[in-house]
């Protein structure tokens, strides 16, 4: 019986650790709604936990009433984020509220290879934890995204000629060798779906679609609170769903897919005549500056990217939909035209009409999922000496950018 207690008792305390992990802070009133355990069990559990130093308490307000606000212990440990685009890597770090201490963006050559991008990457990291004070063994774990679908045991990219350069790569492994630290790895999507659905818009949603629209389209499909990632991490692809089968061969080797409609170069073309050489951030500026051409493309491609949508919502009938992504940041211009698609080709029930909203955490969804998924493959109640996880190595240090991987 003693046995059994102890059990339960060690049970419920991880309960409540990981509700607070997965959301950065709860006050206790929340955190009984969100492990299922009564008042008193919480606010046990919470005093043990303060004991432990594991979290922290402090005072905040929640609907004009004030309320303790339970998170994790800073003195716990970091875990670092690494995004990397097409053209741009992105690293952070931020202890385990969430609250990200330093951070640093990084241009990448076009058809960047994946030994120098996380030589690159490391660097950064052991860099940025030098700003703030910190050593790599404090790292608890490291999360990276790709903007390709990924395995997730293995790190590698899985559908090839997506992100050239990086086919084969077992990225988990490689990243973990050049810092010594766990290393766990996702689609960009499924990170801002990730993070939507922790801290973002999506919180306090089921089922929800996250849509990325950028530089390629992508998708991250949330079921029952978690991330749906499929068998081979291609879930939620819908940058690779074909829209004109008379199109562009895509990167993927099919014809017509989504990112070659609406994708950055898509876009640009058809205003190269009018305005000469644009990059996205310059569309997206100009649309909000109400320039005529450039919101007639957002729009279009809101269109058309709302079909796509459609059809995924149509068989996955979720609450919401969250869009994020650099198109997202002109607001209505995209969205409106997204949530009429929506409207237009999808059942019309009466029950939970299909909302669609702009991403909470805007274009840093994705970083913030990296930041998230680290944090959920760390075990806060034993600290294992040998980190767990997905194609973990733990030896090695940092290499310049001159050795292989």
């Amino acid at each position: 019986m003693a046995g059994s207690q102890s059990s339960l008792r060690e049970a419920n305390r991880a309960r409540v650790v990981d509700a607070v992990k997965r959301h950065g802070g709860l006050t206790q009133v929340e955190l009984t709604g969100a492990t299922g355990l009564s008042p008193a069990t919480v606010s046990t559990i919470v005093k043990e936990l303060v004991a432990a130093e594991l979290v922290e308490v402090r005072n905040t307000v929640r609907s004009g009433r004030r309320a303790q606000l339970v998170t994790l212990a800073h003195r716990v440990g970091l875990v670092a984020g690494v995004l990397v685009g097409t053209r741009q890597l992105t690293v952070a770090v931020a202890d385990v509220s969430h609250e990200i201490l330093a951070e640093q963006v990084l241009p990448l050559p076009a058809e960047h290879r994946a030994d120098t991008s996380l030589d690159r990457a490391a660097l950064l990291v052991v860099d940025l934890l030098e700003r703030v004070g910190s050593e790599l063994d404090e790292v608890l774990g490291i999360g990276l995204g790709l903007p390709a679908p990924v395995d997730a045991s293995s790190g590698q990219v899985t559908v090839r000629g997506i992100l050239r350069g990086w086919d084969g790569v077992p990225v988990a492994q490689v990243l973990s060798k050049r810092l010594a630290r766990p290393v766990f790895v996702d689609n960009d999507a499924n990170l801002g779906a990730l993070a939507e659905s922790t801290v973002g818009a999506a919180r306090d949603v089921h089922d929800a679609l996250y849509v990325r629209a950028g530089n390629g389209v992508g998708a991250g499909i949330v079921l029952a609170g978690r991330v749906h990632r499929g068998v081979a991490g291609t879930a939620g692809e819908i940058g690779h769903v074909q829209v004109d089968p008379a199109g562009n061969i895509c990167s993927c080797g099919s014809r017509g897919c989504l990112d070659t409609v609406v994708g950055d170069r898509a876009l640009l073309e058809p205003l190269r005549s009018s305005h000469g050489n644009l990059t996205l951030a310059d569309v997206v500026r100009l649309a909000n500056e109400d320039d005529p051409g450039c919101r007639e493309i957002v729009a279009d491609a809101g269109t058309v990217v709302g079909g796509v949508v459609a059809g995924l919502a149509t068989s996955l009938n979720p609450e919401l939909v969250v869009v994020g992504g650099a198109l997202a940041a002109t607001g209505e211009v995209f969205l409106g035209p997204l949530r009429e698609t929506l409207r237009r080709r999808t059942l019309l029930q009466q029950v939970t009409p299909l909302e669609v909203v702009p991403a909470a955490l805007g274009t840093r969804a994705e970083l913030e999922g990296a930041l998230a998924l680290a944090l959920q493959h760390t075990d806060l109640l034993e600290q294992p000496d040998e980190p767990r996880g997905s194609a973990v190595v733990t030896v090695g240090q940092v290499r310049t950018g001159k050795e292989n991987p």
